[in-house]
């Protein structure tokens, strides 16, 4: 234990890599590890501000419509309807699950490509997304819980896409447990790798069939029917005639245009009164017309130069009208502690163009480069430290890069009246952890070997890993009876009697310092 404590609280041995200038050795290792965390915390704030746009971007995405021309039976007339691009199912999987997730699978990939030509392959990717899983599955289902108002219920609507998203979650963890520990013990082949990506093909088909509700593939839960488009009831109704002028283009932009629903709504009530109807959808149609319309009259270029402003602009109408000082001089403090990142993320190109495509992708494109940055600073941090790197990963890593996944959820939990898209993009994200975060590295690794060497991947703590799973396996077994508990007590996963919530959400968070502590010890060497 001692020897543990130690490790944990410095390393005598002095690390010779450093971040930026080579001054960083002359420094104590307490003093760089300090530094090196608070650089670490940095990142992660720089994480939290690129989220926001990419949230962005893709609404634009998913509320993109295509014109539709059906001939009427009867009257053989031409009927022009617009129908959503995107359907919600997939954008759960795809867009939101694969973006939230984008950290992890960044980190992990990056991991990767710095070990080619290793026959072992890189801790840092396989444990954090493991790691990740388990933040998901615990804190952010605590978290969910008791987001709803007091006595709020907030249930599952849709089952079916439900179960169909948990059963791949497990297997995607039971799968990698089958590849380290059954088939081949401590090797990836090139074949378990792509099997592994292939798989994510298979979750898409298999949910799009269950959304579908396609004959011998889809379970037969039955749900009610899905309005075409639904906003929640807090969102403010765009308003176009609020574009007066170029410089209150930003704010409009960002602060009161219509917030569109990015999370799946799998199945709402008509009569419910749940959500409110948007307008019909070629209204809706001539609105987002008129709006591009209006932003082209305006240009392009005065758009994104509001950006810049918004982003050196240090305090807001919101922050002018608190009375306290305190909270307004903490609000400031906060904006300029993110006023370098935003102002470097004001280089994205705005939302609207080409339907949010660019955005999406610039966005992804930061999100890898606050990645590579995090891997680097981990990696100083456990040679300053002697922490073992699967530590790092299990802990700070994967508690900083689910931040996407945490803020979706939670507002999928605040503005939403069911409880699918919450929790989908848990099990959505713990899915894409796997057969892409670990899965596209893996066959990169052994692509290489295979090619260079003939060699397979090998895994230096397999053991280590193992392990993990089978800790997360027991723990997430407790997590997912309790929801079911809750389900069958009180009628819903979300919410409910207050005191009940609240002990829901700390026997969740007990599960997850099970599952860091056992890990952690394990992957240290203490049985």
């Amino acid at each position: 234990m001692v020897g543990f404590l130690s490790n944990i609280l410095g390393n005598d041995l002095k690390c010779e890599s450093y971040f930026i200038f080579s001054g960083e050795t002359d420094l104590g290792n307490n003093v760089r590890m300090f530094l090196y965390f608070l650089a670490l915390a940095y990142c992660f704030i720089g994480l939290s501000a690129i989220t926001a746009r990419f949230f962005q971007s893709m609404e634009n995405v998913v509320k993109h419509t295509r014109q539709v021309v059906v001939i009427d039976p009867v009257t053989k007339g031409e009927i022009i309807t617009h129908e959503k691009v995107w359907n919600y199912t997939i954008a759960d999987i795809s867009l939101l699950a694969f973006g939230t997730s984008f950290p992890q699978i960044s980190l992990a990939t990056i991991d990767a490509i710095q070990n080619l030509g290793n026959l072992y392959a890189g801790g840092l990717g396989p444990g954090t997304l493991v790691g990740s899983a388990a933040f998901d599955l615990f804190p952010i289902h605590a978290l969910c819980v008791v987001i709803p108002k007091a006595g709020e219920l907030k249930k599952i609507a849709d089952l079916g896409v439900w179960i169909v998203e948990l059963f791949w979650s497990f297997w995607a963890y039971f799968w990698l447990y089958i590849i380290l520990e059954v088939w081949t013990p401590n090797v990836i082949t090139l074949w378990e790798a792509l099997l592994t990506v292939l798989q994510y093909g298979l979750l898409l088909i298999h949910a799009y069939a269950q959304d579908k509700r396609w004959p011998y593939i889809s379970l037969p839960i039955a749900r009610d029917e899905r309005p075409v488009d639904w906003v929640p009831e807090e969102t403010p109704k765009q308003k176009s005639e609020e574009i007066v002028e170029c410089s209150e283009i930003f704010n409009f932009i960002e602060e009161n245009r219509d917030t569109v629903d990015i999370f799946s709504v799998h199945s709402e009530n008509y009569r419910d009164g749940s959500y409110i109807r948007v307008p019909q959808i070629e209204e809706a149609e001539n609105s987002d017309k008129l709006m591009e319309t209006e932003l082209e009259d305006t240009g392009l270029l005065t758009i994104w130069r509001h950006q810049f402003v918004y982003a050196l602009t240090v305090g807001s109408q919101e922050s002018k009208k608190m009375n306290n000082i305190y909270t307004r001089i903490a609000k400031i403090f906060w904006q300029l502690l993110l006023m370098p990142w935003r102002f470097m993320f004001a280089f994205v190109p705005p939302c609207h163009i080409a339907h949010g495509w660019i955005s999406f992708i610039c966005s992804l494109l930061f999100i890898s480069w606050i990645a590579y940055i995090v891997t680097k600073i981990t990696d100083l941090i456990s040679c300053v430290s002697g922490i073992n790197a699967y530590v790092i990963a299990f802990t700070a890593l994967a508690c900083g890069t689910s931040w996407p996944d945490l803020v979706a959820s939670m507002i999928a939990a605040e503005r939403q009246k069911t409880a699918d898209s919450a929790i989908a993009n848990i099990t959505c994200s713990n899915s894409v952890n796997i057969y892409v975060g670990i899965g596209v590295p893996w066959l990169i690794n052994t692509l290489y070997n295979y090619i260079a060497y003939r060699e397979p991947l090998r895994i230096q703590n397999a053991g280590g890993l193992s392990f993990s799973l089978i800790v997360f396996f027991a723990t997430s077994v407790g997590c997912i009876s309790v929801l079911v508990a809750r389900r069958i007590v009180f009628g819903a996963e979300l919410g409910g009697p207050r005191l009940w919530a609240w002990i829901t959400c700390a026997f969740f968070m007990l599960l997850w310092l099970i599952f860091v502590v056992l890990s952690s010890l394990k992957v240290s060497g203490f049985f």
